[in-house]
């Protein structure tokens, strides 16, 4: 599957959908979009080593004689050569991690977003994050309490899903439409008062290196 395009003009595109829908709500959008929420170095080794050992196995019971120093240097060459390769290849990394692992790695980031960008710290309890992880495939929503209050469970519940499965394709486009319909749903249950100020930037956060 090739790496969804997210640029200059889908982030552009992305500020548009948040202003429209904070145009019409109280409630207050950030919008993440990152390469990866780990650096999964883990993943490189174990990929390296299965290369390392492959190259041993070969070498011990090639039909071919080997000098004994090229065990140590092959080995310590292929896991070098590993380690690199997987850390250019995101479909390998999802390959070789848990996809508990990842859902963790994204939910801790996205957590930890929510409260160092100040979203959990808005007048009237009305945050909403949203990070879109590339790597992993998923999508994570935390919203703070006065959202929470506000929207029905099954319909917010019913979104979430939605959402949830859009992070498991991601694409702008798919973003952009599944952020109309949750800036439906906040329109319906916390319309516009103008009591509300707007306290978080409406640019998306595009950190794709």
């Amino acid at each position: 599957m090739t790496q969804p395009k997210f640029d200059q003009s889908s982030c552009q595109a992305l500020t548009e959908c948040v202003k429209e829908i904070e145009n019409r709500t109280d409630a207050e959008l950030v919008i993440a979009v990152r390469a990866r929420s780990d650096h999964y170095r883990h993943a490189d080794y174990l990929f390296g080593a299965i290369l390392a050992l492959a190259g041993l196995l070969f070498l011990v019971f090639s039909p071919f004689e080997f000098h004994p120093y090229w065990f140590v240097v092959d080995v310590i060459v292929l896991f070098i050569a590993g380690a690199y390769i997987s850390s250019r290849l995101d479909g390998l990394r999802r390959l070789l991690v848990t996809d508990k692992f990842r859902r963790e790695a994204v939910r801790n980031s996205a957590a930890a977003m929510f409260y160092d960008a100040g979203i959990a710290n808005t007048k009237s309890e009305m945050g909403i994050l949203i990070l879109l992880s590339l790597l992993e495939r998923q999508l994570e929503l935390i919203a703070d309490r006065g959202v929470l209050k506000a929207l029905p469970s099954i319909e917010w519940n019913h979104l979430l899903f939605e959402l949830h499965e859009i992070g498991h394709r991601p694409d702008p486009e798919s973003l952009q439409a599944g952020l109309r319909r949750l800036g439906d749903l906040l329109a319906e249950h916390l319309p516009v008062t103008g009591e509300n100020p707007n306290e978080l930037p409406d640019l998306p956060r595009f950190e794709l290196k």
